[in-house]
């Protein structure tokens, strides 16, 4: 038998292997550049700015047919949505102001502000949702800048 590879019936084949766990972006993050504001916040996040931010994703669940747990440019297509985009909270004034001028489509809407952490959260229950049954579980890691970053 060769190492890491089940071939004998009595045992199963490699895609019988339970659950197992996909790094994207574990050495090399996924990047999107975004601008987005804190609307409430008291300092400088409050006004309209952007970041490189450097995204890395922990997918769980078990093989499909293909011999993977998801493709890799799954993960990275639904990531890239916010590619070149700015992330404003829902009832952020900016919303209708990039609606008004034509942009719409250029701005993300979130539920909450748009925060590392909040970033996290949305893209995990995005990609659960989006990805295909056999995927059990989904962590996020949002990088802001090199000091901050949130997830996993």
């Amino acid at each position: 038998m060769t190492q890491g590879i089940l071939e004998d019936d009595s045992e199963g084949t490699a895609l019988d292997a339970g659950e197992r766990v996909l790094h994207v972006g574990r050495d090399r993050p996924i990047r999107i550049s975004a601008g987005h504001r804190i609307q409430h916040h008291e300092g400088k996040c409050s006004r309209p700015h952007g970041h490189n931010y450097e995204i890395s994703v922990v997918v769980r669940g078990t093989l499909t047919e293909e011999g993977w747990i998801v493709d890799k440019g799954e993960v990275t297509s639904i990531i890239d949505e916010w590619d070149h985009r700015f992330l404003l909270e829902a009832g952020d004034p900016l919303v209708d102001a990039f609606e008004q001028s034509g942009d719409g489509d250029a701005v993300v809407t979130l539920e909450h502000p748009p925060t590392a952490e909040v970033m996290a959260v949305v893209l995990e229950r995005d990609l659960e949702d989006r990805l295909g049954d056999n995927v059990s579980g989904v962590a996020v890691e949002v990088a802001e800048t090199s000091e901050l970053c949130s997830g996993i």
